[in-house]
């Protein structure tokens, strides 16, 4: 599966910003699907999950209530709705693909700049 983050830009202190990852795959539906952030100096780190059938799997602890995760199977997409940005949410955003207790086909991130 091959994804491709995009969406990504700058915007102020509780400004909103949609992400989008499209998968070239053919088999998108059957994956559960999840988002990452990476900051600079800093490792990766798990921001939401979806399952394959478009339930919510979890979001970590500091986006919850803020950023929704979705997911449009037709269009091979997975989304990542951000509102209330704080300055801590600058990363470089990822689309990984679940694959048993892991993820895996990282695509290309979209840098999510907020600025205060």
């Amino acid at each position: 599966v091959q994804l491709q983050a995009s969406g990504g830009g700058l915007v102020q202190a509780g400004g909103s910003l949609r992400l989008s990852c499209v998968s070239s795959g053919r088999t998108f539906s059957n994956y559960d699907m999840g988002w990452f952030r990476q900051a600079p100096g800093k490792e990766r780190e798990f921001v939401a999950a979806i399952t394959w059938r478009g339930v919510t799997a979890g979001y970590r602890d500091s986006v919850k209530g803020r950023f929704t995760i979705s997911r449009d199977n037709a269009k091979s997409a997975v989304y990542l709705q951000m509102n209330l940005l704080k300055p801590e949410d600058t990363a470089v955003y990822y689309c990984a693909v679940r694959k048993g207790s892991s993820y895996g086909d990282w695509g290309q991130g979209t840098q999510v700049t907020v600025s205060s």
